[in-house]
C-alpha cells in the first residue's frame, strides 16, 4: 500500500508533463492557457502530496485513500462517457481514463480488509 500511495502521488504530480507529452490522451482543454487544466493540476498535485504523506501510515488516512479510490473511479466513468460521446476526445480512453481506473483498482485491492468501508450509518 505504501509504495502504491507514493506512486499514485508521483503520478498525480506528473499530470503536467503528461499533458505536454501526449495532450490528446491527457489534456481535455489545451491551448496557450487552459484555466481548466491549471485547476486540475492544482487539485491533483495537492492530492498527490497528501497521498505521499499518507503513505507513512495508510490506515490513519483511510478516508483520504477511499476518497481517492471513489473519486478516481467516478472521474474515469464521466470522462469515459464523454470520450465516447464526443469523438474528438476518444484518445482519452487510452490515456487518463484507464490510468484513473488502474489507480482506483490498485488502491482498493491493496487496502487492508479491516479498512474497507462498511454499510453502517450512525445517526446521533
Amino acid at each position: 500500500m505504501r509504495i502504491a500511495l507514493v506512486l499514485t502521488g508521483i503520478a498525480f504530480l506528473s499530470l503536467y508533463p503528461l499533458t505536454v507529452l501526449w495532450p490528446s490522451g491527457w489534456a481535455w482543454h489545451s491551448g496557450p492557457q487552459s484555466l481548466y487544466l491549471e485547476m486540475i493540476f492544482g487539485v491533483y498535485a495537492t492530492l498527490g502530496i497528501f497521498l505521499m504523506m499518507a503513505s507513512r501510515n495508510p490506515l490513519a488516512h483511510k478516508s483520504l485513500i477511499w476518497f481517492t479510490i471513489w473519486s478516481s473511479a467516478v472521474h474515469a466513468a464521466i470522462m469515459g462517457a464523454q470520450a465516447v460521446a464526443i469523438p474528438m476526445h476518444i484518445s482519452h480512453l487510452w490515456g487518463d481514463v484507464p490510468a484513473l481506473l488502474i489507480i482506483a483498482a490498485a488502491l482498493a485491492f491493496l487496502m487492508p480488509r479491516s479498512a474497507r468501508p462498511t454499510a453502517q450509518v450512525r445517526v446521533a
